[in-house]
């Protein structure tokens, strides 16, 4: 009987009214049981795209990748068409390495390959980022994870906009 249903909890949701996982994290953006101390701040993101693409490159570059994907989804999903891959190719890209960095190789080279595609899609530059030497750098990555079948040591690359310093 309906009546007899446990009450459903509301959906916990950002400031814009967008759903959100209030479960507590950890460094590497691992949901840990609630009740446990939370190793990651929750952020609160502008709307704007290009406020959204520095934000998610300074994270990147600090190698917190989860907030690097974290923060592109933000703008992923409300973008035009025409923007879609590269915003959804950046994230994959950052959830490739956060794969890497929990330990699973084969979650990590199936999202930078299919990250590094959908960017390079953008020829050499888009929105300032060079876009092919991202896609180059995550390609390769992928390459030397999938030839030693483990997380063995790779060179994480650096997301530089040109006109900023």
């Amino acid at each position: 009987m309906a009546d007899d249903a446990p009450p459903r909890r509301e959906r916990d949701r950002d400031v814009a009214g967008r759903p959100k996982n209030a479960r507590p994290r950890d460094a590497l953006g691992r949901p840990l049981p609630r009740g446990s101390e939370n190793s990651m701040a929750e952020e609160l993101l502008p709307e704007d795209p290009e406020r959204l693409l520095d934000i998610g490159i300074e994270h990147f570059n600090a190698r917190r990748f989860f907030q690097a994907h974290e923060t592109w989804e933000t703008a992923w999903h409300p973008s035009p068409d025409d923007e879609r891959d590269f915003w959804q190719g950046m994230t994959q890209i950052a959830v490739g390495f956060t794969h890497y960095q929990r330990g699973n190789p084969k979650g990590s080279v199936t999202l930078l390959q299919r990250g590094a595609r959908r960017i390079a899609a953008y020829g050499d530059m888009y929105k300032g980022v060079y876009v092919g030497a991202l896609a180059a750098a995550a390609r390769k990555a992928a390459a030397a994870i999938e030839r030693a079948r483990s997380t063995t040591p790779i060179e994480f690359p650096t997301i530089e906009r040109a006109g900023r310093a």
